[in-house]
């Protein structure tokens, strides 16, 4: 048996700050290394601002320090697939891993040009958070469980005073979902050629859905959710519900203590009663470079980290949903996470584009969205929002 660390490869990883605790890694490091007594665990932690560059620069790499796995987030994939120095994880994800059960948002912006790139690590997806107390005082004694109903609470929770939910006009995540759960898309490829679709007649129902929705609560309807930011609009105690990440619930207790106990979630709702609706998924998925000098013990990190053990503790630990569908009741005692993994069954990704973040950097949703909620024509505001997206996609 190995004794030294001398003795040892070593497998450099990159993680991000505040993906997992520190007390995960420590354990994750202390028992990988007591499984695989031939490899050393080298685990550094980076953080988002500016990590693109760093990761871009890593793929090409020749240099032994360069890490051999790396978790980026799950929609930038397809941006280092182009770049090129990514290693094809296909035959390990069918024979291996079980890839036929992980969630879709996180699985399918992994998957370029039909192999497999970014394997799943942990998703977290919008959830609506909701006042307990302001639902049985309007009579209300169970969530709702499709939109037609989440519409009729709303309009009754949507007086005295009160908001019967905060949604700021920009958040277009949220329109994601709802143009999802229609039916539509953001964009679509044809042939190498992505066009944005927001002119769809699938998108211009979801964006028809969320207007009338948004007008039953006093949300801005030029600003996106953190401007101002959407926990202190509800910590004021005048806010029936939110659409957020369940995480929300604790920022809101920070602000306003008597609010503690009082909240409760659940999934967004979707057009069929019983299923919820399709929802963004973010989260992160796990790369591992093709110039990597240590592929062996990168592929065993990969399987590791991205197992039902590690999955287990990690979504308890951090309330995340896991990578696997089967792997939900992980998170079942937990009440804003097991909405949160309901929902993460119909998760979807953005456009699996090279180029979507610069769609994102100049962001034509955002003023689509105010511009019909403002009045404006919504099927001329779609086709300039869609235009918009197309001209992003392909510089």
């Amino acid at each position: 048996m190995l004794s030294t660390e001398e003795e040892r490869d070593t497998v450099t990883v990159w993680l991000m700050r505040d993906s997992a605790t520190d007390a995960f890694v420590a354990r994750f490091k202390e028992q990988f290394e007591r499984d695989y007594v031939d490899l050393a665990l080298d685990i550094r932690i980076q953080e988002w601002t500016g990590v693109g560059s760093k990761v871009s620069a890593a793929l090409k790499s020749e240099d032994a320090a360069a890490p051999d796995v790396i978790e980026v987030g799950n929609t930038q994939v397809a941006q280092y697939v182009d770049e090129g120095g990514l290693l094809d994880l296909s035959l390990e994800s069918m024979r291996d891993w079980g890839m036929d059960d992980w969630l879709p948002g996180l699985a399918a912006p992994g998957s370029v040009h039909g192999s497999q790139y970014g394997i799943p690590w942990y998703a977290a997806n919008r959830v609506v958070v909701y006042r307990k107390d302001l639902f049985r005082a309007a009579g209300l004694e169970r969530p709702p469980t499709s939109r037609d109903e989440w519409l009729t609470y709303t309009e009754r929770l949507n007086s005295g005073g009160k908001q019967g939910i905060y949604l700021a006009g920009q958040d277009w995540y949220t329109l994601a979902g709802f143009i999802w759960e229609e039916g539509g898309e953001l964009a679509e490829e044809n042939g190498g050629h992505w066009e944005g679709t927001l002119h769809s007649p699938a998108a211009l129902r979801a964006m028809d859905f969320y207007r009338r929705l948004q007008a039953l609560g006093k949300g801005p309807k030029d600003a996106d959710e953190e401007t101002p930011p959407q926990t202190g609009v509800f910590a004021e105690g005048e806010v029936a519900q939110l659409i957020s990440v369940p995480g929300a619930a604790k920022v809101i207790e920070e602000k306003n203590p008597e609010l503690k106990g009082k909240l409760g979630f659940f999934p967004v709702p979707g057009e069929r009663q019983g299923r919820p609706g399709a929802v963004f998924t973010g989260g992160s998925d796990l790369i591992v470079p093709e110039r990597s000098d240590q592929p062996r013990g990168a592929v065993a990190v990969v399987d590791a980290l991205a197992g039902a053990e590690w999955q287990t503790e990690l979504a308890r630990a951090m309330d995340y949903v896991p990578n696997k569908t089967t792997l939900v009741g992980a998170v079942a005692g937990e009440p804003g996470a097991a909405a949160m993994a309901k929902g993460a069954a119909r998760g979807r990704a953005t456009p699996n584009s090279p180029r979507w973040a610069a769609v994102e950097a100049d962001n034509p949703i955002k003023r689509y969205m105010t511009a019909v909620l403002t009045g404006g024509d919504p099927a001329r505001a779609a086709r300039k929002a869609s235009d918009a997206v197309t001209k992003a996609l392909e510089e």
